[in-house]
């Protein structure tokens, strides 16, 4: 198959904001706005637009920006309204961002389409009016308040097709996925997940506990014992954790309902006073509509909800939670029949020798319609081995930075395959933090958690 190309090609214009509720328009102290090509295709890319206020702050606004070509065209946006006449593109605020304050910033995306050349957009506008700002201006988004993930962010929330934090603004969240707690179990202790909240800087700790497998229906009260001391573990560092009710085989979520209502109804009880848990009720449905995966969900939700109303819950989706396209399908069974149910996102998982251009693409498009979490992915193929596809896995990664999706790598552990971020009988000991511990897939996996998150908390 094709690749996406990784075309990073960040120009800043000069842009110009309106005084809005005044007898004219003004001319505010200044602007800029970031445009990038994070990927490109043959006859298709994706767009990123980052809007930054420099001056006073605007209630409700409009980008305005020339397509130079006549054969670019805006496929589908997000993050804001998309309209196209001509080669005019418009922009629109909508309602979480529709206010800007001084300093405060914007991320906004397209998929565009072309013909035969791709130049960059010119002639940005804001409110029609040019700025005086430039690109040699000083960062101005305010850094976000010392303390872990979860001190800056608070209870998350799902707004529109984002992931919120107690300000209101998208975040996306990045960590790590344990692999099977019944075989790996050892990987996971004080110094472990030290490592991972102090040397990955992780947001996220993803506990996956499998049902079938040596997994719950073995030692249901065991197992439930289990996941609250890891979500414990994580609470005490900073880092969200999820929950994962590891479905796999049998893929039907549905021959797991009842386990399903028992241990959701224990661990939301439990932990229902916490800010820092998300629940994951089922992990890659298989070999099964997508009918039964929503009647399964409409039925488990309102189990979580009885004892955790305000956590955020992400429904897994059709063909090993590829939104369907694993099985020749994509989002819009998803869109068509969403589950009946607030405050939840979706679930899509990928692994990146394996699955390129049409589940990007795929992800590109229904993160405009779908609030989305990468909940599992790895950098290799689907089994979990074979060689890295180092340019598939950044591929992925930029795209999931630009949209905002929040993820968790498989995995965290040792096991003796390629996906994971330790090297073979790293558990045994006690080092978790030095360079040499790391297989290639965790070396490029902790470089990339470990940047800086800049939570938005204006």
């Amino acid at each position: 198959m094709k690749r996406f190309l990784a075309l990073i090609a960040t120009c800043a214009t000069v842009l110009g904001l309106t005084a809005l509720f005044s007898p004219q328009a003004v001319a505010a102290a200044g602007c800029k706005v970031d445009y990038t090509v994070t990927s490109q295709w043959q006859g298709g890319f994706q767009g990123g637009v980052k809007i930054t206020n420099l001056g006073e702050p605007v209630k409700g606004w409009t980008l305005t920006f020339a397509m130079p070509d006549a054969g670019q065209k805006v496929v589908q946006g997000w993050n804001a309204a998309w309209s196209q006449s001509g080669s005019t593109v418009s922009v629109t605020g909508v309602d979480w961002n529709r206010d800007l304050a001084t300093g405060a910033s914007t991320d906004l995306g397209f998929v565009g389409s072309f013909t035969s050349a791709n130049p960059k957009p010119t002639a940005f506008t804001l409110n029609g009016v040019a700025c005086t700002g430039s690109v040699t201006d000083p960062p101005t988004d305010p850094p976000a308040p010392g303390g872990t993930p979860v001190d800056v962010n608070g209870q998350l929330h799902v707004c529109g097709v984002n992931l919120c934090n107690q300000y209101n603004r998208p975040v996306q969240l990045r960590g790590m996925s344990t692999h099977g707690i019944q075989w790996f179990g050892k990987c996971y202790n004080n110094a472990s997940l030290d490592a991972l909240a102090k040397d990955w800087k992780s947001d996220l700790f993803r506990v996956a506990m499998y049902v079938q497998e040596q997994g719950y229906e073995t030692d249901p009260a065991g197992f439930t014992s289990r996941v609250n001391s890891l979500v414990d573990m994580a609470e005490a560092r900073g880092m969200y954790a999820m929950i994962d009710f590891h479905t796999l085989t049998p893929g039907d979520p549905n021959y797991n309902l009842d386990r399903a209502k028992t241990f959701f109804a224990s661990v939301a009880a439990r932990n229902a006073g916490k800010k820092n848990v998300i629940y994951e009720i089922a992990n890659e449905p298989n070999g099964v509509s997508w009918a039964a995966i929503k009647n399964y969900a409409e039925q488990v939700i309102p189990v979580i909800r009885a004892a955790d109303p305000d956590a955020v819950v992400i429904v897994g989706t059709r063909g090993w939670s590829s939104l369907g396209v694993s099985d020749g399908s994509n989002e819009s069974e998803v869109v068509s029949n969403p589950v009946n149910a607030t405050n939840i996102m979706y679930a899509f998982h990928f692994y990146a020798a394996s699955h390129k251009d049409n589940y990007r693409a795929t992800v590109s498009r229904a993160a405009s319609r779908l609030p989305l979490f990468v909940t599992e992915f790895g950098t290799v193929s689907a089994n979990g081995g074979g060689a890295m596809d180092r340019a598939s896995s950044i591929a992925w990664l930029d795209l999931l930075d630009q949209l905002k999706i929040g993820y968790a790598n498989w995995t965290y552990s040792d096991a003796n395959e390629s996906s994971a971020a330790f090297k073979p009988g790293t558990c045994n000991g006690s080092d978790y933090s030095g360079s040499g511990v790391l297989t290639e897939s965790g070396a490029l996996l902790k470089s990339r958690i470990s940047t800086a998150d800049n939570f938005p908390t204006g």
